[in-house]
């Protein structure tokens, strides 16, 4: 493939030096711009649209930090790769859908192993492009059997998802009321999206963008403290290890 165009974007010079050295010694990166500022990257990105792949940004940024700039360029921005000296925006980092997240100081090495999972999401992507546009109800919407009839659950007002024997009961954001579903965890599990949830107990999916936090082989959402099960402790280890 050919190479990806990138930014890389530090208030501090000498890591900014660094990531520039790094992208320019990395052959299938492309170098389009180095900035000192998230305002000034916002205003070429802006400026520019489309032609940016991927963006290198550090977290702690006066005027508008990378977590800020991250949630305005939205999934129609490029991909990000964060760099920070900080590790508890590991969670928010996966919150605006983060390819990985560089934890300084790091070394060329690290460095490569984040811009490969660029390269990999890069070739994934253009091998499977879809023929043709989703409806977004098909993406972001499932139907469930529920009061007696079908209801349409939003992907983004999901909590998390318990396991009942044959029913599932399933925990909004939007109404302290759960829906309750004939249905089995397994089946619940194969509709949702891999991508944004995950089974991590016999009786518990969990949406991976509403955790807030994770303390030993337990997970936070809201009031709501969830097991990690041994079953699930692996997959779920080798999730977090990318945030940490």
């Amino acid at each position: 493939m050919t190479s990806l165009k990138c930014i890389a974007v530090d208030d501090e010079p000498l890591a900014l030096g660094l990531v520039v050295s790094f992208i320019q010694k990395t052959p299938f990166l492309e170098l389009v711009g180095r900035f000192g500022s998230g305002v000034e990257a916002l205003k070429y990105l802006h400026e520019h649209p489309g032609t940016v792949e991927l963006a290198f940004l550090d977290i702690q940024m006066q005027e508008l930090t990378g977590l800020e700039l991250a949630r305005v360029l939205g999934p129609d921005g490029p991909r990000v790769i964060f760099t920070t000296a900080f590790s508890q925006y590991a969670v928010d980092g996966y919150r605006v859908d983060a390819l990985d997240y560089l934890l300084k100081p790091f070394n060329y090495e690290e460095f490569l192993r984040a811009a490969g999972k660029a390269r990999a999401y890069a070739e994934r992507t253009a091998q499977h492009a879809p023929p043709a546009p989703t409806a977004p109800d098909e993406e972001e919407y499932l139907f469930l059997k529920a009061d007696y009839q079908l209801v349409r659950v939003a992907l983004s007002d999901i909590l998390y998802v318990e396991g009942l024997k044959d029913y599932v009961k399933v925990h909004l954001k939007s109404t302290p009321r759960a829906l309750l579903s004939l249905m089995s965890l397994k089946a619940m599990e194969e509709k949702l999206p891999a991508r944004r949830f995950m089974r991590i107990h016999r009786s518990f999916i969990v949406a991976l963008d509403k955790i807030e936090a994770v303390r030993r082989l337990t997970v936070q959402i809201g009031a709501v403290t969830i097991p990690v099960g041994d079953q699930y402790k692996e997959p779920f280890l080798q999730f977090l290890s990318r945030w940490t």
